[in-house]
């Protein structure tokens, strides 16, 4: 079955293992290529322009970059694999372009940014990132910065909303045409977020926490409220966020077909797809690449998920966010 995945980090293992070629077409260092990709009947893979944090280089060897240049490299990295194989993948900016592509019988890409930092309280640099191809940002990562505060244990780091600048840029953001992305975010901030937008919103990469109780996973009120908005969540592979032992280090297909059958319980059909973290997680993961993806298929319908319901969590929900929001 086609499906859409909204978030991998591929883009920054290129930078680490594959930097002088930058190989998408067929790599041997990543989870997602292109021939994996259409090996797996994928319609469209979110590609995330991770901003790392500084010790990032130091542990990898990689020569220092300020956010700006890496934010370049990486956007070239796709943009050049997409004209070296323009016949197998095209950039899709939105819902309309993914549905012309797939006509052509071309996979697509979106283009999305994890950790708004590099922002620095501009909304001129939100309107720079939306003309590079940006359709996609998660306003935080696991750091303060010009949005608010991230997801933490500390209770009172979790409560802090928004900052002024953040409500501004999240109601810019969707006057603008690009997705708001709470993975990541404080819970304060996710529920400043619901006031704010008046079109769905997403958490790109994020499970539940009543199901696995990291605080990176949405509660079952927060998935009730991003179903009232007609937003979605997508189902994460990382053994930590998809396991009721935070310590196991397997990602089962199972759990995540358990968490699927949770989400839909307490928010409905309409409210999730699929964000997988691709290359961006470790752990032993049974669903290690986009060619696999047919197990979770087979996982979701041995917890009862029909054909109709598992095409609204493989694509067809967040082909329904992309024309709202894009």
């Amino acid at each position: 079955m086609k499906f859409i995945d909204m978030h991998c980090d591929t883009l920054m293992q290129l930078l680490i293992h594959d930097h002088d070629r930058a190989n998408l077409l067929k790599s041997e260092f990543t989870s997602v290529d292109f021939e994996r990709m259409q090996a797996g009947g994928q319609l469209a893979q979110f590609f995330a322009v991770f901003l790392p944090p500084p010790q990032f280089y130091e542990s990898f060897e990689v020569e220092g970059l300020t956010d700006s240049e890496y934010i370049n490299i990486l956007h070239g990295y796709l943009m050049k694999n997409l004209e070296a194989n323009e016949a197998l993948i095209k950039i899709a900016y939105n819902a309309h372009d993914l549905v012309e592509n797939e006509k052509q019988g071309v996979m697509s890409a979106v283009l999305t940014m994890e950790d708004g930092r590099d922002v620095n309280g501009k909304l001129s640099r939100i309107k720079t990132f939306y003309d590079m191809g940006f359709r996609a940002m998660s306003l935080t990562w696991n750091y303060e910065n010009c949005f608010g505060y991230p997801n933490s244990r500390e209770p009172e780091i979790m409560h802090q909303g928004l900052k002024d600048f953040g409500r501004e840029a999240v109601e810019y953001m969707q006057t603008l045409g690009m997705i708001v992305d709470v993975s990541h975010l404080s819970d304060g901030g996710f529920y400043d977020v619901a006031q704010i937008c008046k079109k769905p919103f997403v958490a790109t990469h994020s499970n539940a926490r009543s199901v696995s109780n990291h605080p990176r996973n949405l509660t079952d009120d927060m998935i009730k409220i991003l179903a009232k908005h007609g937003g979605i969540t997508g189902i994460n592979f990382a053994p930590a966020f998809s396991n009721a032992d935070l310590s196991e280090h397997h990602g089962y297909v199972k759990a995540y077909a358990e968490m699927a059958r949770h989400i839909v319980n307490v928010g409905g059909i309409d409210v999730i797809g699929l964000g997988s973290d691709f290359d961006g997680i470790g752990g032993i993961l049974e669903v290690d690449s986009s060619d696999k993806m047919y197990l979770l298929e087979n996982a979701l319908r041995k917890v009862g998920f029909n054909t109709t319901e598992i095409e609204k969590i493989f694509y067809k929900n967040v082909l329904r966010v992309m024309y709202d929001c894009l």
